[in-house]
């Protein structure tokens, strides 16, 4: 068992890892006083794989349980999908003590900590993600929210869970496009903060590739200190915390235009990553070889690198709606080599832009 605190005084909270740790849930649960009335928000996919066992731990713990399942898909990440769970939690008389869990990916816990933020003004939550990405990203820090039709992410609030309980046995059973696809974030870590972890990425992909346990454990520990040590200096991204979304204004872009849950989130950031590392070698803030090693780490663990075929001006009309706009200007997170980067008013973008797409 390894646990990392997210410092943010009150709202300070546990993130456990380790593997098999479902039967720890109770107790880590009881540690931080969660509430008794429990809805466990899952999807059919987590459902049937995961949720009797994460409802007999909560039981056993002396916890009332309902179930709320969702469909499965980015697609379903939407304004209607969150009235489902506010009707659910209304008709079963759901109060200020009671709580949520979201048990599965980052679609599931991104709408259920915005219902858990919204609903009475606000109720505890707690994250058991099930997918590496959400394991390393979208369950630590309290981003939650769902998409509108013309951009992702644009409808949310910070809002901190009370715990995060992280099982990397449960990676075993993603698809390998979904295992790749959160390789992606955990690359993205070693590229903004850490060259010591991209090089230990660099030497264990191939333990990572084939998913041994130890290799995750710290690949996932890491991250999660990383991102904790950014959000505990930066809560609600008014500066350091933008360095998070390299590869995310140009790849949330292609989420967007290719239609969401075509092209999946780690998929995308792989692309945006390489576009902004391609911009960042062109104003000599990244040698080719930094350039080739990222290329090279993300395709060994079979993630495209190339853009989708979109006009300039179609993912410069996306971008412009990105959360990093200030005052019309589009600003993108620029890798400086491997392990620093900052956030960029790029002069000439789209020249940029349509140069590498060219």
């Amino acid at each position: 068992m390894n646990k990392i605190i997210v410092g943010l005084a009150e709202r300070s909270y546990p993130i456990w890892i380790g593997q098999e740790i479902y039967a720890d849930l109770g107790l880590a649960l009881n540690e931080v006083n969660f509430p008794n009335k429990v809805a466990v928000v899952t999807n059919p996919t987590v459902g049937d794989l995961y949720c009797n066992q994460v409802v007999d731990e909560l039981v056993q713990s002396g916890r009332q349980v309902d179930v709320i399942r969702l469909p499965d898909g980015e697609e379903y990440k939407t304004i209607a999908t969150l009235e489902e769970i506010f009707d659910v939690l209304i008709d079963r008389h759901f109060d200020r003590y009671c709580g949520l869990l979201a048990l599965g990916g980052g679609v599931i816990g991104d709408i259920a900590g915005f219902a858990a933020a919204a609903y009475l003004r606000g109720i505890p939550f707690a994250q058991v993600p099930t997918t590496l990405l959400s394991q390393v990203d979208s369950s630590v820090g309290g981003k939650t929210g769902v998409n509108h039709p013309r951009g992702k992410n644009l409808i949310g609030a910070f809002y901190q869970p009370r715990h995060v309980h992280i099982d990397v046995k449960v990676l075993r059973t993603l698809s390998q496009r979904e295992y790749a696809s959160g390789l992606a974030e955990v690359v993205k870590y070693g590229i903004i903060r850490d060259q010591g972890f991209f090089e230990w990425l660099e030497k264990h992909r191939q333990q990572l590739a084939e998913r041994s346990a130890d290799a995750l454990i710290h690949a996932v520990m890491m991250s999660c200190q990383i991102k904790a040590n950014v959000v505990e200096n930066d809560e609600k991204e008014q500066g350091l915390r933008a360095l998070l979304n390299l590869g995310h204004t140009f790849g949330h872009a292609v989420e967007t235009l290719a239609g969401y849950g075509v092209v999946k989130h780690g998929e995308a950031v792989a692309i945006g990553m390489v576009m902004a590392a391609r911009i960042s070698h062109r104003l000599d803030l990244c040698t080719t070889e930094q350039l080739d090693r990222i290329i090279d780490l993300l395709t060994y663990f079979e993630l495209p690198v190339t853009p989708p075929d979109f006009s300039v001006a179609d993912y410069l009309a996306v971008m412009q709606r990105d959360k990093k706009v200030k005052d019309g200007i589009v600003r993108v997170v620029l890798n400086h080599g491997i392990g620093s980067a900052d956030l960029h008013q790029v002069d000439g973008l789209d020249k940029y832009l349509k140069d590498l797409l060219t």
